[in-house]
């Protein structure tokens, strides 16, 4: 999968250094993947959620962060929307970001 971009991830985890291994590991597993379907992520990631729109929300370092994407299954390509702490998260709506 190529993903758009990886610079929002390391701008997160220069603000919180715990979530950069995680946020690495997510980033090299997912550009290794060719997501064909929602089923494809629940596959690998078993705790994501898929929500409308092509989207999926993962957790990150034992589910401290959330990271929300949209996803382009034709293209094979990623687009973080979101990476965050649960507050934040909770103040957004996944579907529309």
């Amino acid at each position: 999968m190529r993903i758009i971009s990886r610079k929002t991830l390391r701008v997160f985890w220069e603000k919180h250094p715990d979530a950069r291994q995680s946020l690495q590991a997510w980033y090299a597993d997912v550009k290794r993947s060719e997501w064909r379907s929602p089923t494809d992520i629940k596959n690998i990631y078993r705790s994501a959620s898929i929500v409308p729109n092509n989207r999926a929300v993962f957790n990150i370092k034992g589910n401290r962060y959330r990271l929300v994407v949209a996803i382009q299954y034709e293209f094979g390509i990623v687009y973080i929307r979101f990476v965050g702490t649960h507050n934040e998260y909770d103040k957004i709506d996944a579907a529309t970001i």
